[in-house]
């Protein structure tokens, strides 16, 4: 896979229609969900500090993943779990609880007339009252994805020492790359595929979000 801060490569040519996109999913949610806030194949986002609950095995850590907002269909897949928002409702979360060690995580959106993508994870502290952000990937939500978007969102990932977005938590994103379907106009992608992998660690986390102690962690 290609690294954070080598992705020009993998975003494809303006007008390119690229054959290794997977297949658009099913328009479902199929996951193991966990907490309080989920029920079914559907989660309410947390509204206050505890809401979401902890994992009850010291062996996963729990983990937020906030979809929108935006207008259109985005599935998020992390392992074999699918985690599906669909266009008529802006902003949907999910709670899944996750080992120590790699996880695979996909993010697909398309739109005949284009489309937004905003999507955020966040590992939770083991009492629930705090968050520690582990990756965000947005391009448009507002307004509609472009080539434009997405070279400004590349630049930003320099920011992230060692690909950790928090090093007061416990994950890194390591493989990140994407790739586009067609642009007719050169400007405006019809889908887009994002590959990631969560690398999470065995440790827990012993200092709040962002405290600049973390700087030279791991």
């Amino acid at each position: 896979m290609i690294g954070l801060l080598s992705l020009a490569g993998a975003c494809g040519g303006a007008g390119a229609q690229h054959s290794t996109l997977p297949p658009i999913p099913e328009p479902a949610t199929v996951a193991t969900l966990v907490g309080p806030l989920c029920q079914g194949d559907s989660c309410r986002c947390a509204d206050a500090p505890g809401a979401a609950g902890s994992p009850t095995s010291t062996a996963t850590k729990r983990y937020e993943v906030r979809i929108g907002p935006i207008d259109n269909e985005l599935w998020v897949t992390i392992d074999n779990n699918v985690l599906y928002k669909s266009a008529e409702r802006a902003t949907e979360c999910f709670y899944v609880d996750l080992r120590s060690g790699d996880h695979q995580v996909g993010i697909r959106a398309h739109g005949d007339n284009g489309f937004g993508a905003r999507v955020a994870i966040s590992e939770l502290t083991r009492d629930a009252k705090a968050r520690y952000d582990s990756f965000e990937f947005r391009c448009g939500g507002p307004g509609i994805c472009t080539k434009g978007m997405l070279n400004d969102y590349r630049a930003s990932l320099a920011k992230y020492k060692r690909h950790i977005h928090d090093p007061c938590g416990s994950t890194k994103i390591k493989g990140l790359t994407w790739d586009l379907g067609r642009m007719p106009d050169k400007l405006h992608p019809s889908q887009i595929f994002v590959s990631l992998v969560l690398d999470v660690y065995n440790f827990e986390p012993s200092h709040p979000p962002g405290d600049p102690a973390c700087a030279s962690k791991f």
